[in-house]
């Protein structure tokens, strides 16, 4: 029987969150909806219950299995995905070496899996068996540098994220601590990470999280303490990235405090967009096509507190916001420009921390 189109299948998403009272958590596990591709809608599928803050997740290639890290913890877990109802399964877990992991990613092969560890600067790659179960890390990579001036944010690196560049070759690692972000290169007969370059940025600015121009040589990061966005030029041979421009990430008749979170560029490469928490927005930037540099298009009301992340669904169709500290979700219909336009779309979650998306 001939497998139906990947872009007829039913898309799902899944949702994490913060549930410990340390972290002000209302969430319940991962919850799982099928997603409307008319209406944006969600529909609640499941939700798997039984885990502490499984506040960041990462789906394969194949939309099989999905797998989560869990704050303020250190562990790692994996789950199966039921093509027909998007169901998650428990399948195994791993102990990460650290404490607070808070991203991970999949290398450009798919049979390794980074994770960061933000509570004790390092970070762990775990190599994926067949059946999409994690085998134990081999070695720990320690994130080390220079801590930036602000006392109670800066206290350790507080590596942030671990990204695989467009071009499958480096994990990025923005080091809110130290203000640098560093490239890594994975070591695959070893398994660990080894790193190839860094860069700093502003003393204090706390670079967060990072994302890739699509077809440049170009990278954005969203830096959390100083509200700014960096654009980078990359040497796609070495890793090294070379700054070219920082801005305000928000508006400037702002004059409150807010602090940067997520950071994506749409797969067209014409604009980058960024949440502000404080400001409780959306930014919208357009990117110079000439220069890669940026400028400000539209900023959106999140319609919620603490936008700590947002996503696009496949398509790009819609972009989500996961409202942190209103237990909500809201939807935006994204325009050919770009733009952002609101719908009636609102989910109610505890503590969203994460969306992603599968079609089975």
């Amino acid at each position: 029987m001939k497998k139906p189109a990947r872009a007829s299948r039913p898309l799902f998403a899944y949702v994490g969150c913060y549930t410990t009272p340390e972290r002000g958590g209302h969430g319940n596990g991962i919850n799982v909806y099928r997603v409307d591709p008319r209406s944006g809608g969600f529909t609640h599928v499941q939700r798997l219950g039984g885990l502490e803050n499984p506040s960041f997740l990462a789906i394969n290639a194949d939309g099989t299995r999905l797998y989560s890290v869990h704050g303020d913890r250190s562990e790692v877990n994996s789950f199966t995905i039921d093509p027909a109802t998007g169901r998650l399964a428990h399948l195994n877990r791993q102990p990460t070496g650290g404490y607070n992991p808070v991203h991970l990613s999949f290398d450009a092969t798919g049979r390794f899996l980074a994770v960061c560890n933000y509570g004790t600067d390092s970070l762990a790659v775990f190599p994926i068996a067949a059946d999409g179960s994690l085998q134990a890390y081999r070695t720990l990579t320690t994130v080390t540098g220079t801590l930036g001036p602000n006392r109670f944010q800066q206290k350790t690196m507080c590596v942030h994220h671990i990204p695989l560049d467009r071009t499958g070759r480096f994990f990025y690692v923005p080091c809110k601590g130290s203000d640098v972000v560093i490239a890594y290169r994975l070591d695959d007969k070893r398994r660990v990470l080894v790193e190839a370059a860094r860069v700093n940025a502003r003393p204090g600015a706390a670079p967060r999280h990072i994302d890739f121009h699509p077809r440049k040589a170009l990278a954005y990061v969203t830096n959390e303490l100083d509200s700014t966005l960096t654009t980078y030029r990359q040497d796609q041979r070495s890793g090294a990235l070379t700054p070219l421009q920082t801005i305000p990430s928000t508006p400037p008749e702002f004059t409150g405090y807010s602090t940067g979170a997520e950071i994506w560029v749409d797969r067209a490469g014409r604009n980058v967009y960024v949440s502000n928490r404080g400001h409780d927005s959306i930014g919208v930037f357009a990117i110079d096509p000439a220069k890669g540099t940026l400028s400000p298009r539209q900023w959106v009301p999140t319609h919620g507190r603490t936008p700590r992340f947002f996503a696009f669904d496949p398509d790009q169709r819609f972009l989500y916001v996961a409202n942190q500290d209103s237990r909500s979700i809201v939807g935006y219909r994204v325009g050919r420009d770009g733009r952002l336009a609101p719908t009636r779309i609102r989910v109610r979650v505890g503590s969203p921390a994460c969306i992603v998306f599968s079609r089975s």
